[in-house]
């Protein structure tokens, strides 16, 4: 086990940067944190879909951060509740998942993770899969768990209120959810639980339920979330997500798409500029500096954060260029694809995430092949090389 660095200045970075709430509180934290205690430390993610996003990123960023101070920490892939499914800020049901899913979804989660977290070494990040103990719970067991909780106080969720008044179905396996959640932090026997502030909820049911099942305290550390002015998070459910897995290019351009009021937010929570340079971005926007000069530096910190100094200095000189100057990209990614057929090359090459989207696209004028706008959803295209856009921002060249 590596040595804990307990250096307060550190500690209170990583307390404060992106932090939406500590429980019970910071200061009876920090000084858990300042006595040299290893403590253990984990984040769930359901399986859900096959890739994280940026807003793992942010959690795992976090992880990362408890790792370099010498703690153990657990990267918990929900491989059971994900078939379960989070009520979090659903007002509809969750469509259930089937075990073939939920496998099929969490394979490429490590490599993805691996990119933050250092799964090997003296301190190795630990995966761990919460079917190891819910699936061994018998039923008498789940009675006794569900039996520490009550159904006003999970009534409580805005999310249900909002169900109920519009006449929508909660199923009993929704208000089980936290109570599943929980029992993870009682197995794993944590010290501090990290997620999304969206996941507040949850993670109280769990300092509760150790509370009361081992008499110990586990801290809870909420982390702000990046959303729209709208208030919609970035996410997989929103489609608007930068994914772990995605180029330089598209981290990019998505970032060039967020909204002014993201500006400062995204910084926080997504980058490691320091806390001094953040504000001085925000002192000077508010002085009336252009929004788009933040922003190119924004998507360029992220940028470098997940895929390297060098692709960001690429991609930003690649946008300047085109958008700036009105100018094509000099180098753009290239496919050689199956299909002529115009619909299934923008699903191929992750243009268009379904046929459903890439109709859509068409019919709204965004795709241009060969600087032609393309509004035939059934339109094909020759043999030879072509070079398709997307929008203002995303070229590529497809070879048939």
């Amino acid at each position: 086990m590596a040595k804990v660095i307990n250096d307060e200045k550190l500690i209170e970075e990583i307390l404060s940067r992106g932090v939406e709430q500590i429980y019970p509180d910071k200061e009876t934290f920090k000084r858990v944190l300042m006595s040299g205690k290893v403590i253990k430390l984990y984040c769930g993610f359901d399986p859900t879909g096959p890739v994280l996003h940026i807003g793992h990123g942010n959690q795992l960023r976090k992880l990362a951060q408890f790792q370099k101070l010498g703690h153990e920490v657990i990267f918990l892939i929900g491989d059971f509740t994900g078939m379960v499914g989070d009520p979090s800020g659903k007002v509809s049901a969750r469509v259930q998942l089937t075990r073939a899913q939920i496998l099929k979804n969490l394979k490429g989660y490590k490599k993805q993770a691996s990119g933050i977290l250092d799964f090997s070494g003296k301190n190795a990040a630990k995966v761990m899969f919460n079917s190891k103990w819910h699936r061994k719970l018998k039923f008498d067991d789940v009675m006794n768990l569900a039996s520490k909780f009550t159904v006003q106080r999970l009534l409580e969720r805005d999310m249900f209120q909002i169900r109920i008044k519009e006449g929508k179905p909660i199923y009993l396996s929704e208000f089980m959810y936290p109570v599943l959640q929980g029992y993870d932090c009682v197995a794993m026997d944590v010290d501090l639980e990290i997620g999304g502030s969206d996941q507040t909820f949850n993670m109280l049911a769990g300092r509760d339920l150790m509370k009361t099942l081992k008499n110990k305290e586990k801290f809870v550390l909420t982390l702000k979330l990046l959303t729209d002015p709208t208030g919609k998070k970035m996410g997989k459910t929103e489609g608007n997500m930068i994914t772990l897995v995605d180029s330089g290019q598209e981290m990019f351009g998505k970032v060039m798409s967020w909204t002014d009021e993201m500006i400062i937010i995204g910084f926080e929570t997504c980058t490691d500029l320091p806390t001094d340079e953040i504000n001085k971005i925000a002192a000077e926007m508010k002085d009336g500096a252009n929004p788009r000069d933040a922003k190119i530096k924004l998507a360029f910190e992220i940028v470098k954060l997940y895929r390297g100094e060098k692709e960001a200095e690429a991609v930003k000189e690649n946008f300047i260029k085109v958008f700036s100057q009105k100018e094509k990209p000099e180098q753009v990614e290239s496919y050689k694809v199956k299909s002529e057929k115009l619909i299934d090359i923008l699903v191929e090459t992750n243009l268009a995430p379904s046929r459903s989207d890439a109709k859509r696209l068409i019919e709204q004028g965004g795709v241009k092949i060969d600087d032609q706008v393309i509004s035939d959803i059934n339109y094909t295209l020759d043999p030879g090389e072509h070079l398709i856009q997307k929008g203002k921002r995303f070229f590529i060249k497809v070879i048939i």
